[in-house]
């Protein structure tokens, strides 16, 4: 039976998950050879997530993620030699090294942070969504958060309303099992993270994580739901870290079986090489010239960020405050001379609510419904 995918979608998909997982490996050996400082967390086993929203979505759309935010921006197109730097806190990084792994932020491919606060991520993904509606865009949001995070009451304000304006944003939930160290089932009177959604008269699913393409069926589907004016989506990405919670945790929480019963049977980057190569549309070769292409893509990032400079003294006080009028910093133009495309947005003056934020009649009807009614 053909494929439904094309070749070009499938090595795209292959493609961008095998950079996330070798720039993931590279960023492990650099941090135990003391390149990189501070927290990190790699994305290694979850790629499908990443890639599978980015390529189901349009590239305008906007995009936030957790602390766990390399694979996520590199997928969307970050230079990954700018993110390695970052990493590295060399003053050739997105941020000029002032935000590092957990502080990814590229504006000009719409990814507008990872946050080291748990769920912080999750009220602010609402407020773009409401941006987007109140400039008449058709624009969605993705926000990714963790399995820990659903216990935020962030998340169960933030979803509220957004239900409540029917705001196009997209959560998901990258439920890798543990938070941190600890088991969701252990914490959580109900681990089914999705089935919260019914709470907010959400629409709510649980997806396969580990797999590209059932990843990028959803999103879809969600981010057509969300551009028709259905509300927002809850998806719950059934996934799995093969390291740590963080590249200095041992995972002492789970067995060594455990995980490798996963890599060799769940791995998503053999999936979509086993999925396009039973379906005949690309070759054993065209896989190892990619590999080659990455290997190669990688070494050039690290190099380029263990060239680079240190920020100087003088930047600890440059980017806090951004006085009115000053033009915003582009990342690329300013590291690699390249113009870009810079995104642009209505001013305040051409704005106004075109929807009912507290429907009266609405709310009484439901009241009366409920045998509430006054």
């Amino acid at each position: 039976m053909a494929s439904q995918y094309s070749k070009d979608l499938l090595l795209t998909m292959y493609r961008k998950m095998y950079l996330i997982r070798r720039f993931e490996e590279r960023t492990d050996q650099q941090y135990k050879q003391g390149k990189i400082a501070g927290f990190c967390h790699l994305y290694i086993g979850q790629e499908a997530v990443a890639v599978g929203v980015t390529e189901a979505i349009r590239p305008d759309d906007y995009m936030l993620s957790a602390y766990r935010d390399h694979g996520q921006p590199l997928a969307r197109g970050s230079d990954a030699g700018m993110v390695m730097a970052e990493l590295f806190g060399r003053g050739t990084g997105y941020s000029k090294g002032k935000g590092g792994s957990m502080h990814i932020f590229d504006i000009e491919h719409h990814f507008y942070g990872g946050y080291g606060i748990v769920g912080a991520q999750i009220p602010l993904a609402a407020g773009m969504a409401f941006a987007s509606r109140y400039r008449n865009e058709d624009r969605v949001t993705v926000c990714y958060f963790g399995d820990a995070a659903a216990n935020q009451g962030s998340f169960h304000e933030t979803f509220n309303m957004a239900a409540k304006w029917k705001l196009p944003v997209i959560y998901i939930c990258e439920n890798n099992r543990y938070g941190m160290g600890t088991a969701i089932g252990r914490v959580s009177a109900e681990p089914e993270i999705h089935k919260r959604a019914a709470a907010y008269n959400m629409r709510g699913e649980a997806v396969d994580g580990m797999d590209v393409l059932k990843m990028y069926e959803a999103i879809k589907s969600a981010a057509e739901d969300c551009r028709a004016g259905k509300g927002p989506v809850l998806l719950e990405a059934n996934t799995y870290r093969f390291r740590g919670h963080s590249v200095v945790d041992p995972a002492t929480y789970r067995s060594k079986e455990e995980v490798e019963e996963e890599r060799k049977t769940n791995d998503p980057i053999l999936k979509v090489k086993d999925y396009t190569l039973k379906k005949k549309l690309a070759t054993e070769a065209e896989f190892e010239s990619i590999d080659e292409e990455i290997k190669a893509q990688v070494d050039a990032a690290v190099k380029f960020a263990d060239e680079s400079p240190e920020p100087s003294l003088d930047e600890l006080w440059r980017d806090t405050i951004v006085e009115p009028g000053e033009e915003d910093v582009r990342p690329r133009e300013r590291v690699l001379g390249q113009k870009v495309k810079w995104p642009s947005y209505p001013s305040g003056q051409e704005l106004k609510v075109t929807w009912d934020l507290e429907p009266r009649e609405k709310a009484e009807r439901e009241d009366k419904k409920a045998g509430l009614a006054r």
